[in-house]
């Protein structure tokens, strides 16, 4: 029953927010290039989202490892639908590099496309890359961050997957500074095989040492691949051994 109210509420919650966001952009683009009026928006509806289960609880660590008015490349794992949300528990502005199936999903297609999302073609690299730099380049000049999943896609098993060189790519070619983050739990905030939501579910979110951009410029792209894969793998076996 909990959990019926919860999502008619997360529907009506996604709707208001979206439409909010949709005058924001119209309002506010003149003059906020950024879209932070939008961003801030979304880590509003998050809050919501994520508040009202208050046995719910998000632990972010490692926030004094980076610097909020410092754009970076940000490299996650990728668990469940819930990594997007959780990722405002940071306090930077950044741009998902997303599949462009994922515009038509209800409300959450429509933010993202207000953000300013780097929608790809995953079936056409070359065409993929060149819009990852394109407009990879253009947050990164406004100061916004951009977030990849190196992954490809989010497990099915809970288990990390292999990475793949697109988004490290990406850093090397546009001089920019890579932060690892690590997400767990994200997977279990709804119950397995089923929509009710998980009530007293913990989520982590730790923030790992950026790798600078000159070390990013003058290593080798596979090894710097394996390098942050590894960092993350290891970090998040050692969440899971402490929960």
């Amino acid at each position: 029953m909990f959990s019926l109210i919860y999502w008619f509420w997360l529907i009506l919650t996604c709707l208001i927010f979206t439409i909010l966001s949709a005058i924001a952009l119209v309002v506010c683009y003149p003059f906020d290039k950024r879209r932070k009026v939008v961003h801030e928006l979304s880590r509003c509806l998050v809050w919501t989202i994520h508040g009202l289960p208050f046995l719910t609880r998000h632990r972010v660590q490692g926030l004094e490892k980076l610097d909020p008015k410092k754009p970076y490349v940000i490299m996650a794992n990728h668990n469940s639908m819930f990594d997007i949300t959780s990722m405002y528990y940071l306090p930077l502005q950044f741009r998902w590099v997303t599949k462009r199936e994922v515009i038509k999903t209800p409300f959450f297609g429509q933010l993202i496309f207000m953000h300013g999302d780097i929608m790809i073609n995953r079936g056409r690299a070359s065409q993929a890359m060149t819009q990852m730099l394109t407009e990879g380049k253009m947050w990164l000049d406004r100061g916004v961050s951009v977030a990849v999943f190196p992954e490809g896609t989010r497990s099915k098993t809970g288990e990390m997957g292999r990475f793949m060189a697109g988004g490290f790519m990406m850093a090397k070619e546009l001089g920019a500074t890579i932060l690892p983050v690590v997400m767990d739990g994200t997977n279990r905030v709804i119950k397995p095989k089923s929509f009710l939501r998980n009530w007293k579910n913990r989520v982590t979110v730790r923030v790992l040492d950026p790798i600078p951009a000159e070390e990013v410029a003058s290593t080798d792209t596979r090894v710097l691949l394996e390098k942050v894969e590894t960092m993350i793998r290891e970090e998040l076996a050692a969440i899971r051994i402490k929960n």
